[in-house]
């Protein structure tokens, strides 16, 4: 029975929408510039950025903050190869992603047609799923599988190809037949008697420890996790994306004494995280040598990865969680030696933190920068950040109470991805906590990898408040005097050195670009003026440069964990 004619990118669109999802992200151009148009008719919000990495960034980052994947849409040829990146980025962080690339046309190939590029075969080194829809009918199936893909077990990336020809064709629409929407993710519990073993290792430990991953939070597994920490009064440690599955002022969080207690702990269990790089794989010299890991995660592949665990827990973070809820006692070591030396070693760190942060002498120094936007930011917002020093310090000060309120380098260390992560965050705020503000904290060599997407945030009138902590370079800079001075009669390009960017630059003034007034501050009233009215102007964005000492740098650290690992 014939029925109308429906084309190639209507049914994507409407397979989009079948598998719920609401946000697309891209830069269009031949042959995806219908599909933009056909996923707006069809409910699809499309954000058009001005690069394709920070496309992708944008639309992972929404996968981790809703659980269901973003659609970074991009043209063929070098539109989909920059988004490279972006996929392994996703696929290393764990967030579900995905990417949708036009192609030339079929009967081009091999003729060196327009952008031709093996585009199926470039992506899947970084993808779970990587494949092109052979026919017009076909494409709800390969949409919902890799839906299914990127959200079912580990979550990840997947690319779909769709030639120019498949997407202008079109077919009668009695034979497309849209698959069901995948349904909620199978959760499975832990073997009983893994958990028994696990309870009695941890009910014996002398010096017991709990890290909070980011897995954690992508599981929106916050109140399970609470419950355990709270009933068994055992310390936690959060990895960076991991703050806020419990508030960092918890009573019970650690995260002052991170080397002490990451060194010291005899029983660690790990909800949600991995021993990888960040974790400095749970070897000495981080770790003691005979520190015993029990891991939950929900990939088994993930275990004895870098040290053999003692117990190995397989199964949902929310069902496992529950398991050692029931099965733990109130173990309480608050008033154990333990307990004390982990006491002690925040207050003395705290009063390191403290002597830095009241040092209000210009040029400002970052703990001093941080102290004081801790004071002035509302407890509640998103904290977007990137930068070397800039991010590290940064995540020591500013806390996150809420989980899923901080987004940063991640897994893959990858800068770049601040402006795109906080239009994410932007976008979720607007359909989901209006009110709530986005703050993205920039390097001002991270601002640099994504700078114009300052346009899309104006265009969208998302209220963003972008701060850069400008400190001339990267990791460290250098004074105007100094700048000029090694520069002087010589080649720029011997004289100047790599790590060095222009001194004392006018980010600010980008604002102007786009009709408003961005902030330059060198003192602590400037910070307060700006971001106090910043916050204020409710629902805009805001463009705020602050400079620093360019050679401001962390306080000494036992361990310098975040920017080199060593075996």
């Amino acid at each position: 029975m014939s029925g109308e004619e429906v084309e190639g990118v209507q049914v994507l669109a409407q397979s989009l929408v079948q598998q719920g999802i609401r946000y697309m992200f891209g830069i269009v151009g031949v042959p995806v510039v219908e599909v933009a148009v056909a996923a707006q008719q069809a409910g699809i919000k499309y954000i058009g950025m001005r690069n394709e990495q920070a496309a992708c960034y944008a639309a992972q980052a929404v996968g981790y903050l809703t659980g269901v994947p973003g659609v970074c849409l991009v043209v063929s040829g070098p539109g989909l190869l920059h988004t490279i990146g972006g996929l392994a980025n996703a696929q290393s962080n764990c967030w579900p992603l995905l990417v949708i690339g036009g192609s030339s046309d079929t009967d081009q190939e091999g003729l060196g047609a327009f952008q031709e590029c093996p585009q199926v075969e470039s992506c899947r080194l970084f993808c779970k799923y990587s494949a092109r829809p052979p026919r017009i009918d076909t494409i709800p199936y390969h949409v919902a599988k890799a839906v299914k893909c990127v959200t079912y077990g580990r979550p990840g990336a997947a690319y779909l190809d769709f030639p120019g020809n498949l997407l202008r064709g079109s077919v009668d629409e009695s034979t497309v037949i849209q698959f069901p929407r995948c349904g909620p993710i199978p959760a499975s519990l832990a073997c009983p008697q893994a958990v028994s073993e696990a309870a009695s290792l941890l009910v014996t430990a002398q010096r017991p420890l709990v890290i909070v991953g980011k897995g954690a939070a992508y599981a929106r597994a916050e109140k399970e996790v609470q419950m355990l920490i709270e009933k068994t009064g055992l310390p936690y440690l959060p990895t960076p994306m991991g703050k806020g599955v419990l508030p960092d002022d918890h009573a019970q969080c650690v995260a002052p004494a991170r080397s002490k207690v990451l060194l010291e702990a005899d029983v660690i269990l790990l909800l949600g995280a991995r021993l990888n790089w960040m974790l400095h794989f749970g070897r000495p010299p981080r770790f003691s040598p005979d520190a015993k890991f029990i891991q939950v995660d929900i990939c088994a592949e993930e275990f004895d990865n870098s040290v053999k665990g003692s117990v190995n827990l397989l199964g949902d973070l929310k069902a496992v969680c529950g398991q050692l809820c029931e099965m733990l006692p109130a173990i309480q070591h608050t008033g154990s030696s333990w307990w004390q030396r982990i006491k002690d070693k925040i207050q003395a760190n705290a009063l390191v933190t403290k002597k830095l942060s009241e040092d209000t002498s210009e040029p400002l120094n970052y703990y001093t920068v941080f102290h004081h936007l801790q004071q002035l930011l509302p407890p509640d917002c998103i904290v977007v950040s990137e930068g070397a020093n800039t991010m590290d310090i940064g995540r020591t000060i500013l806390l996150n109470r809420q989980a899923r309120h901080r987004l940063d380098a991640g897994t893959f260390g990858t800068m770049g991805v601040g402006l795109g992560y906080a239009i994410a965050a932007a976008l979720w705020v607007q359909d989901n906590a209006p009110g709530k503000r986005v703050v993205c904290v920039e390097g001002d060599s991270a601002f640099g990898f994504s700078g114009m997407e300052l346009e899309t945030i104006y265009r969208y009138n998302l209220p963003i408040i972008i701060i850069i902590v400008n400190n001339n370079g990267i990791f460290s800079g250098m004074s105007e005097e100094l700048f000029k001075d090694i520069r002087e009669g010589g080649d720029k390009t011997l004289a100047t050195p790599p790590n060095s960017l222009l001194p004392s630059a006018h980010y600010e003034r980008m604002a102007s670009i786009f009709n408003d007034t961005g902030h330059f501050c060198t003192s602590i009233p400037h910070i307060q003026e700006a971001v106090t009215k910043a916050l204020k102007d409710d629902g805009k964005p805001t463009l705020i440069n602050i400079m620093i000492n360019p050679m401001a740098q962390r306080k000494a650290q036992d361990f310098d964990w975040l920017t080199r690992s060593k075996l």
